[in-house]
C-alpha cells in the first residue's frame, strides 16, 4: 500500500460559519485531489518539536490545488483552537491525505442520494453537494440537517441558495426558528420517511455525525427498509464536533 506523504499547506481564505466553526481554504502544491467524502489529517508542529494531529473531513469538491476544511472549536482540544481562533492566511499546516474510499460519492453514480447530518456532521455531505454542483450532475439529493439550533448551521447562506435537485428539511433538536411546524427533538422515523426517498427507489444513503446520532439514524434507515449495503456511515468524535474517531 503505498504511503501517504505530509504536504504543505498554505492557508489562503477563511471562512467564518458559525460564532466557534470557520471553512480554511488551504493551497496545497501538488495536490492528488480527492472525492467527496474523504478526509485529511492535520498536523502542527510546535516550535519545540511536539506535534499534534487530527483528521477533518474535506468540505468541498477537488479543485485544482485548493482544500477546504471546515473545523468547529473542541474545548481543549489540542489542534482545532488553533485552526478557528489562531491561524492567519499565509501560515503553514501540514496535511496527509485524501484518506478513505467507502463514504464517497462519485457524480457517475445515478442512484437518488439520502444525506443525513448531525451537527458537523454536515461538512463531508457538504462535499457532496458541491461536487454534484460542480459536475453538473441531475441526481436528486435529499438533506436532512439535524442540528440544536440555528445560529450552529454551517454554509447557512450557500444551503438557501437555489440548488435544482437538492431538496433540505432541518431538524432542530433545542431551539427551533419561529414559524417551524416541526417542534424540537431528536432525529425520529417520520422525519427520514417524509424528508428522504423511499426505501423502493433504492438510495445511497450517507449518515454523518456524533456516534450516537448516526447509530441512531441508521437503525432509523433499516426499519425504513432500506438496504444495509445502502447505508454508508462516518462517526465523528465523542463530541460531534468535526473530529473524526
Amino acid at each position: 500500500m503505498r504511503r501517504l506523504a505530509w504536504r504543505a499547506a498554505e492557508l489562503a481564505e477563511i471562512v467564518t460559519e458559525t460564532a466557534t466553526a470557520r471553512t480554511l481554504r488551504f493551497r496545497v502544491p501538488e495536490w492528488p485531489g480527492h472525492l467527496a467524502g474523504q478526509h485529511v489529517d492535520v498536523r502542527l508542529t510546535a516550535e519545540d518539536g511536539y506535534t499534534a494531529q487530527r483528521s477533518y473531513s474535506l468540505a468541498g469538491p477537488a479543485d485544482g490545488d485548493l482544500v477546504d476544511l471546515t473545523v468547529e472549536t473542541v474545548p481543549d482540544g489540542e489542534v482545532s483552537p488553533y485552526l478557528t481562533q489562531v491561524i492567519e492566511v499565509g501560515d503553514q499546516v501540514e496535511l496527509r491525505g485524501p484518506v478513505g474510499g467507502w463514504f464517497v460519492w462519485r457524480p457517475e453514480s445515478k442512484a437518488p442520494v439520502v444525506l443525513v447530518a448531525g451537527g458537523s456532521g454536515i461538512v463531508p455531505l457538504m462535499a457532496m453537494i458541491r461536487t454534484r454542483r460542480q459536475a453538473g450532475s441531475r441526481v436528486p439529493f435529499r438533506l436532512l440537517y439535524s442540528l440544536r439550533d440555528p445560529d450552529r448551521r454551517y454554509y447557512a447562506e450557500e444551503l438557501r441558495s437555489p440548488d435544482p435537485g437538492l431538496d433540505i428539511s432541518y431538524l432542530y433538536t433545542r431551539s427551533a426558528p419561529s414559524g417551524t411546524s416541526r417542534p424540537p427533538g431528536r432525529i425520529m422515523l417520520d422525519d427520514l420517511a417524509e424528508g428522504g426517498w423511499p426505501a423502493t427507489f433504492e438510495p445511497d444513503c450517507y449518515v454523518c455525525g456524533p456516534t450516537g446520532f448516526v447509530e441512531a439514524a441508521a437503525d432509523l434507515l433499516l426499519a425504513l427498509g432500506h438496504a444495509p449495503e445502502r447505508i454508508r456511515t462516518e462517526r465523528f468524535g465523542s463530541s460531534g464536533q468535526g473530529e473524526l474517531t
